[in-house]
Formats: C-alpha cells, structure tokens, sequence
C-alpha cells in the first residue's frame, strides 16, 4: 500500500517510522528543504512541497491510497495557509484523484472552546474561542465534505501532545513557581505520542470514517497537572490567583468514549508527567 505523509513533523515522523515497519511505502513530505536527509531515513520517498502547490500536491498523489494530513503551523500568524489553505487544494485534487482511498486529519481538541468544564463528545457543538480556533473548525469542515462511500475521511481530534522529546516537564517547567490566573480547575485533555501513532494505525486498517476524539481514559485540572508535574521533578509549585479570570480558550472535559467503543485501546490512559 501506497500512504503519503503531508506535514511530517513530530507526529508525521513517528508515523512513518511505523508505516516503513509495517510494510508500507512511504511517501513524506516538508516545506523545509533541509530536513530531507532526515526524512530519507524514515520514508521510501521525501519531497519539499507546500500544501499550497496544487500542481505538486497532484503529483504526489498519485497512486496513493491513503493521506495523512499532519501539519502544524510555525506560529500562530500561519493557521491559514497551514491549515485550511491546504486542506482546501486537497479536497479539490482528491475530487479529480481515483487512488486515494482515505484521508486521516490531525485536528484538535480546541475546537470545541469553552464548555466550563462540562464532558463533551464528538456530537457537541463546537465553539472556537478565536481565530485560529475557527481555522481549524473550518478545516475539518473542508475535509469532511470530501467524504463519501468511495473516500473515507477520519477525523482526530487530538488533546496537548506530549512523548519523547515532548516531556510534560519540558513543556511547562519554564512556569515553576509563578503566578498563574485563575484556580487551576480548568480540565486538561493531553494523548502520547505512542497513541496518535497507535490511533492512525487502527484508523488506516479500520477504515475509519468521521470524527474521533483522541485524548487520554480520564481529563484531570490544570492544577492537578501542574502539581504532579512540578513535585515529580522537584520543581517549585505553581501559585493561584482566583482573583484573575482564566485566559485558556477552551475547557472542556473531552471523553474518547468512541474511539474506544470502535475497539481502539488506549496505550497511556493516564498522564504521566
């Protein structure tokens, strides 16, 4: 099988490790021209081609059953052009593509925004608290409407990746010891890298349709994160002031109740900080 990684970052690479594991050939791509001595040691083809390039995305699909779309902005000024600009030139080279079989998205959680804390699942309504928040609500829109009984399109909303190289630690140690806004009850929804990789695999052989939530078993507080976190390390802990208003965008506790019902199992469904 023929399977192309558009966006071959943190989580693109670990997938391509697994795919060249599992027999696949592996097409990964970058807009960095110097990360392909890199990428040649994990795909059986690497390319530099923007997810704008229509003419260059047409190429690379070709004879491709299966695309991961996996790609994450640089900074927060990018989100278009990152995310919705690209979904937008797949959807229109895949309407005029007879390969591709799948597309599977790595989205976010975050587009659910502010839900005070309450439990949410693929069937809530989503509420981007800002700009970028509704790029990436109206990219899943963009890919969704390419699906049918012939493309298979998965969605994955996914929680804060951590992993190796991605410590929860090396995340948040910075803040140790500070004053952060508001109580800490907030919930945060986190997934391991281990089971994005895990969760892609199980959504390319299932053939999964739709949208799928992908975070840990059970969402904890920020401050009970924060707490385990910082006494792990031996880390000074973070200070509260309720008197300041919380400036997350989203809190929400986010259930995976589907996945796992779709027999996805868990690898870490726990944090472990």
């Amino acid at each position: 099988m023929n399977v192309t990684i558009i966006g071959c970052g943190y989580v693109g690479s670990a997938v391509a490790r697994c795919w060249r594991q599992q027999g696949l050939t592996v097409t990964a791509t970058t807009t960095t021209p110097e990360r392909i001595p890199e990428l040649a040691q994990l795909a059986d083809r690497a390319i530099v081609v923007q997810g704008t390039d229509a003419s260059g995305l047409q190429a690379l699909l070709h004879h491709q059953q299966v695309v991961l779309l996996s790609v994450g902005a640089p900074n927060r000024s990018l989100y278009q052009d990152t995310y919705l600009a690209t979904a937008k030139t797949l959807v229109q080279l895949l309407s005029q593509n007879s390969s591709v079989e799948q597309v599977i998205y790595t989205g976010s959680y975050a587009v659910y925004g502010d839900h005070q804390g309450a439990w949410v699942t693929e069937e809530s309504s989503i509420a981007p608290a800002n700009e970028n928040g509704e790029i990436l609500a109206e990219t899943e829109r963009a890919l969704l409407s390419a699906s049918s009984d012939r493309l298979k399109v998965c969605v994955l909303r996914l929680g804060g990746i951590y992993g190796p190289g991605r410590e929860l630690v090396k995340i948040f140690g910075r803040i140790a010891g500070t004053t952060r806004a508001g109580d800490g009850t907030d919930a945060s929804n986190w997934v391991h890298l281990d089971d994005i990789v895990g969760a892609i695999e199980f959504a390319r052989v299932q053939q999964l349709q739709g949208i799928y939530n992908l975070v840990q078993d059970q969402p904890i507080t920020t401050g009970e994160l924060f707490d385990a976190i910082f006494s792990k390390h031996n880390l000074l802990p973070i200070r509260w002031d309720p008197a300041q208003p919380s400036t997350r965008p989203y809190n929400a506790r986010v259930s995976n109740q589907k996945l796992r019902a779709a027999g996805y199992q868990v690898q870490h469904p726990v944090i472990e900080p």
